[in-house]
């Protein structure tokens, strides 16, 4: 176990006051969140209100929001086009830190409520609003050769369950420190991990927030999002673990670096060098390691980028869906005979 982390601005003089900081900081990692004191809010809330909180709001309803949304931005725009991209980046900041203040308390009323209050194995319930599912959904139907292993993953959907009891095994084995922040960089700037999007995107479609498998995953550990070309992660070392192993078997190039302090305002957490982060990992017991790769290779092997991978080799296979060679001979002895087959003819040529 390591001790919590401080940041590594302060001195060796102030390392005693960077724990305090840590102790207080320390409740986002779930297992202190139970360990802490009672909450009235926490207290109050029932299952389904429990529920309610990690449940998407009906796509109709988030669609005429998102237009009434549209409209009143058109109507509120300032006379001074200078000041624009500076309003905009400042309403992206208070986007994302509004939207780790929710997931950090979402995740807190979580943890604090009873066990008879928690939703049992509540990803299994969510499982239909994530990216993933509806991806997997759709090649299913594309599938009309049997290329993909359509048994063993609808097995590992039927057995999503098993996710919440790694998560909880986890949190049961992960170490108390202060809440870090990484910044992730893919390939091609994709979200692969499907962090819940902000502001503009690249080249990747949006995921609301608990759209996703990881997304749903990586709450539990900490806050995330995704920005243009590069997502954000503040939490336990947990999360910054399980994303590589994420990537990493699925062969996707990565980057990964420290957060600077500054990079989100109103949201306190620790930029940390690499010797930090190794400090870190070396907290972590071989049980806990081998529990978050487990856990990753599941998501991974569920994942969007997955099945855009099975997608791709469905239409490798309509193109390659007869013997190019023996239509080349076909078509050789066409013209060296100089004939052209007639309209009736059904044989193809290409």
């Amino acid at each position: 176990m390591t001790e919590p982390t401080a940041k590594p601005r302060a001195g060796a003089n102030s390392q005693q006051g960077s724990a305090v900081s840590a102790k207080k900081q320390s409740d986002i990692n779930p297992s202190n969140v139970k360990r802490g004191r009672k909450d009235k809010a926490g207290a109050t809330l029932d299952k389904a209100m429990l529920l309610a909180l990690f449940t998407l709001p009906d796509i109709e309803e988030a669609v005429v929001k998102e237009v009434v949304k549209g409209a009143a931005d058109e109507l509120s725009n300032t006379p001074s086009r200078v000041q624009q991209p500076a309003a905009s980046e400042m309403n992206i900041a208070e986007q994302r830190v509004a939207l780790y203040r929710t997931q950090h308390e979402r995740t807190r009323l979580l943890y604090m409520a009873s066990a008879a209050t928690r939703p049992t194995y509540l990803v299994q319930t969510l499982k239909s609003q994530f990216a993933e599912h509806q991806q997997y959904l759709l090649a299913q139907q594309l599938d009309k050769r049997g290329l993909m292993d359509t048994d063993g993953l609808e097995r590992l959907w039927q057995q999503l369950h098993v996710v919440d009891d790694i998560i909880a095994d986890i949190v049961r084995h992960m170490p108390a420190q202060q809440p870090a922040g990484w910044q992730l960089t893919t390939q091609d700037g994709r979200n692969p991990l499907c962090f819940a999007t902000v502001g503009k995107l690249k080249n990747s479609k949006p995921i609301r927030d608990q759209g996703s498998l990881n997304s749903y995953v990586l709450g539990h550990f900490g806050v995330s999002s995704f920005t243009y070309d590069r997502g954000y992660y503040i939490g336990h070392v947990v999360g910054y673990l399980f994303s590589c192993y994420f990537c990493a078997h699925l062969s996707i190039s990565y980057g990964v670096t420290a957060l600077g302090p500054q990079v989100i305002a109103d949201y306190d957490y620790a930029s940390l060098e690499t010797p930090y982060m190794v400090r870190l990992l070396q907290g972590l017991d071989g049980y806990c390691k081998k529990r978050i790769y487990q856990l990753a290779v599941i998501c991974a092997r569920l994942s969007v980028f997955a099945s855009d991978k099975r997608i791709e080799r469905m239409l490798i296979a309509e193109v390659n869906d007869f013997d190019k060679k023996l239509q080349q001979q076909h078509l050789d002895v066409l013209l060296l005979q100089g004939l052209m087959p007639d309209s009736s003819d059904s044989t193809p040529l290409f």
